[in-house]
Order: C-alpha cells, then sequence, then structure tokens
C-alpha cells in the first residue's frame, strides 16, 4: 500500500501480512492525488509466439492432424508440439522454448498458415531467449516454477535449439549439411549426422514407436501352396444414409494428388506391356525368407523388383532423368531414387528408396520396411517422400494385372506391376507346366523416350527376373 499522507488511521487490519494491507477507507484521507496497489505473486515471464516455420517445398499452409499438448502443460525444447499434414508429407513441430503452454491458436483439423503463430508459449523473461519479434505485451500470468535453459549464440543459420543439440554431442555444424530454407540446419540434420557417425538411436516420435520384426528364432509355418481365393472385405466403417449432399475440402495427400495428377497428364504418354515369368524368382525367394526373417525383415518381391530396375537404368539412363518446364534441357539423375507407390489411409504416397544402385537386396528390404511402417502410421517425412527418379506401382497386391500409370513429373517414366498368377505355359521341349506369370504395364514421357528404349529396358529388366542368378554379375 503506497499512501502519500495519512492524517489519521482509525484501523489497521493485515488480512495477509506477507501481500496485501486493508485500511479503513473512513480513516485514511490524502491530500494528493492517491494510488492504491495491491501487492501478489507474480511472474517475471514473457509470452512469446510460436510461430509455424518454413518447412520446405514450397508448403504456405499445412492441415493440423494431432495436438500432443494442452494449455498449460510444460514444454521444454525438442519436445512435440504437434503433428501437421501438407499436401506431402506428416511433420511434427517441437518447441523452441522452454514454458508453459497458454494458447492454442488452431482445433484439430484447422488450416494453419506458415508464419502465421501455432500456439503461445510463456517463457522466463530473464533468461533472455526469445527474438523480440515473438514477444507478445501481455499482462504477467502468476505461476510458480519456470524451467529454462539458456542458450548462447549468434544467428547464422541455425536456431539456439540446433546449436545446443549439436554442442551437446561435440559436433561441428560446418560438417553438417542442412535441409532447410537457404541451408538452414534443422534438428533432423544434426540427428541424422549423429546415427550416421555413431550408430545412434534417433529419439522416437510421440506415435506409437515404429520397431522392426523380432528375430525369430522358433519355426515359422509355412503357408499353404494352395491358396483359397482372397474374398474382397467389405470397408468395416458403418454406412450412414444422411439423404443429403456433403462438400469437403480438398487437403493433405489428396490435394497434392490433383496438382501433380494434373501437371502429368499434360504428358504425353507412350505405353508398353508385356508378362514376366517370376518361377525361379518366386522359388529363390522361398528360400531367402527364413534368412530375412531371422535378422529381422520382411522380404518380399519389390525388393528384387527395385533392384533390377536399377540394374537396367546403368544400361538406360534416359529413362532416370528429367526434362525442364520449357523442354531445352534433359537432366541425367546420378542417384537411382525408386519411388514405391503406396496405398495407405492418408491416400496415396510414393516415398522412395535412395541410392538403389549402391544398395543390395537385402538393403532395399530393410527401409522398404521402414517406409511401410512409417506409411501405415501416417509418419513419412518430407525427405522420404521427395527427390523420387523412378517409379513402380505394384498394383497387383490389391488385385488387377494391367494398370496404365501416370508419371510422376518431373520424372519421365513409372511402371505398374499386376498380381503374380499360376498360367500354364509352354517349355523349350513344348510341355506344359505351372509358371508364376506377373504383367508389368510402362508408361514413358513419350517426348524424350522412344518406344524401342522403352523395350530394350524392360526386356533387360526382365532378364534379370526371369534368370534372378544373372543379377549378380552386375551387382556392386
Amino acid at each position: 500500500v503506497c499512501i502519500h499522507r495519512v492524517r489519521s488511521c482509525s484501523s489497521i487490519r493485515f488480512i495477509k501480512s506477507k501481500y496485501v494491507c486493508v485500511f479503513d477507507k473512513s480513516a485514511l484521507k490524502f491530500s494528493h492525488q492517491q494510488r492504491l496497489f495491491r501487492t501478489s505473486a507474480v511472474s517475471c515471464g514473457q509470452i512469446v509466439q510460436f510461430k509455424l516455420s518454413d518447412i520446405g517445398e514450397g508448403i504456405t499452409e499445412v492441415t493440423v492432424k494431432e495436438w500432443y499438448i494442452k494449455e498449460g502443460d510444460s514444454v521444454s525444447q525438442f519436445d512435440s508440439i504437434c503433428e501437421v499434414q501438407s499436401d506431402k508429407a506428416s511433420v511434427t513441430i517441437t518447441s523452441r522454448y522452454d514454458g508453459i503452454i497458454r494458447k492454442l491458436h488452431y482445433s484439430i483439423d484447422d488450416i494453419a498458415f506458415v508464419g502465421k503463430p501455432l500456439v503461445d508459449i510463456e517463457i522466463d523473461a530473464s533468461k533472455g531467449v526469445a527474438s523480440e519479434e515473438d514477444v507478445v505485451e501481455t499482462p504477467p500470468m502468476s505461476h510458480d516454477e519456470h524451467t529454462h535453459q539458456e542458450i548462447k549464440g549468434h544467428k547464422t543459420l541455425a536456431t539456439p535449439a540446433v546449436r545446443r543439440l549439436a554442442m551437446e554431442n561435440n559436433i561441428k555444424l560446418s560438417e553438417v549439411v542442412g535441409t532447410g530454407k537457404d541451408n538452414r540446419i534443422l534438428k533432423e540434420d544434426i540427428l541424422n549426422y549423429l546415427a550416421k557417425q555413431t550408430g545412434a538411436i534417433l529419439p522416437p516420435s510421440p506415435k506409437a514407436e515404429i520397431v522392426p520384426a523380432q528375430q525369430k528364432t522358433e519355426a515359422v509355418p509355412a503357408a499353404p501352396k494352395d491358396k483359397a481365393c482372397k474374398i474382397p472385405v467389405p470397408v468395416s466403417r458403418p454406412i450412414a444414409f444422411s439423404g443429403k449432399d456433403k462438400t469437403e475440402p480438398v487437403i493433405g495427400f489428396q490435394k497434392a494428388m490433383v496438382k501433380t495428377m494434373s501437371a502429368a497428364l499434360k504428358i504425353p504418354h507412350f505405353g508398353y506391356s508385356d508378362e514376366i515369368d517370376l518361377t525361379q524368382l518366386v522359388q529363390l525367394r522361398e528360400e531367402l525368407k527364413p534368412l530375412a526373417e531371422i535378422r529381422g525383415v520382411k522380404l518380399s518381391f519389390m525388393p528384387f523388383f527395385i533392384k533390377a530396375a536399377s540394374l537396367g537404368l546403368l544400361q538406360y539412363p534416359i529413362l532416370n532423368a528429367s526434362l525442364d518446364e520449357n523442354c531445352q534441357n534433359v537432366t541425367y539423375k546420378a542417384s537411382h531414387n525408386i519411388g514405391v507407390a503406396m496405398d495407405t489411409e492418408q491416400g496415396l504416397i510414393v516415398p522412395n528408396v535412395k541410392n538403389v544402385q549402391v544398395c543390395s537386396v537385402f538393403d532395399i528390404a530393410v527401409e522398404l520396411n521402414r517406409l511401410q511402417s512409417l506409411g501405415s502410421a501416417g509418419q513419412l517425412g518430407t525427405s522420404d517422400l521427395t527427390g523420387g527418379t523412378f517409379t513402380l506401382s505394384n498394383i497387383g497386391t490389391i488385385g488387377g494385372t494391367y494398370a496404365k500409370a501416370v508419371i510422376l513429373p518431373p520424372e519421365v517414366a513409372i511402371g505398374a506391376l499386376g498380381k503374380i498368377q499360376v498360367l500354364p505355359r509352354f517349355n523349350g521341349k513344348g510341355e506344359v507346366f505351372k509358371a508364376q506369370i506377373m504383367n508389368v504395364s510402362w508408361s514413358a514421357d513419350h517426348r524424350i523416350i522412344d518406344g524401342a528404349t522403352m523395350a530394350r529396358f524392360s526386356n533387360l529388366w526382365k532378364s534379370y527376373l526371369e534368370n534372378p542368378a544373372s543379377m549378380l554379375l552386375d551387382l556392386k
């Protein structure tokens, strides 16, 4: 209580000696302007608006899919705040500050914009980590505890949080390649660098942890050779007839499909189809499956298809190229980043296996297992979904023998694989035998790829799969 002049005070009563003094109003007289202040336990916190930063690939808006925090929760740096989904990938947003969440600016399924506030976080103002442009002038809010760690560093192409992570692991930022905007070093870049250097395990995401299949010591019962016909199972979701039309916005991966396919259908497509006798490959895979399972990896046919495609691309690099928008220059890609189309609950996604030209069949199988697990959980990152140079779409896992695949620009070729069927064929002696037949349908950009090139590539790919031992001669 601040009183300029008190002439008389008939009664003073202390309600809470530490904070407040209450005076009888009749006993107080002031000759000057009077001011009454009530003291209370007040924190020195300041509110910062944590804005949605640029996540690359020209993305300007995302959909908020899940919040991992709520108002009043305490967070530390690198704690997951929410998961957002763009038209290219799902991204987990982590905190830059230690503090308390005071406001969520969006609800589930709202559209959040890059550069706009995502959450308000109350931090300890005495530490001075918040940049001036992030600070919001708000009345102080009372709370008892603050947790914050001071971070030192100048403004460069890495946030203070990333600098601290690098310092704690004795990593020189100059040795790390940044994947953010303007080559900014991100937290993921540090973790990936650390994993490559030391074999460290990356921290798990907030969702269910993706764990590879455990090594099996018990005998695995073999599946019956004569499988019964698969009967299509109806969707388990209840069907509700409301009698009213419903309009929904095109968002997420569906929005990406609209953009990509609109651009793809401007390309003059050339189609080519053939059938492949996979009898020897089926036998080889059955022999290798138990060895792969011991290593904790599920071995499908796709790693063989991908590796054979890569060996073919070495002979026909025009199929692993891209054409610029003005159709003036062709870029031959050094890396074989082969995409695999996947059907997920979020829609069609096409992650790719990087640098297949230097990978073994087992390496490809390991990476496919990882991509399929993350795809099922909706956790594929931007790096997994971008940078593809050639694509295979295995439509046979669902059904069908032929498909007219659509090229994914800026790629120039794609293959659609049908299901494997047991069909009668003739051998060299004219005898009928049971053959494992798969059909393939190729689509190529006819502006730079002619039919003869596509046919020769397909024949080479076919020879590797029909005689899988022949791949040993070209494996590196």
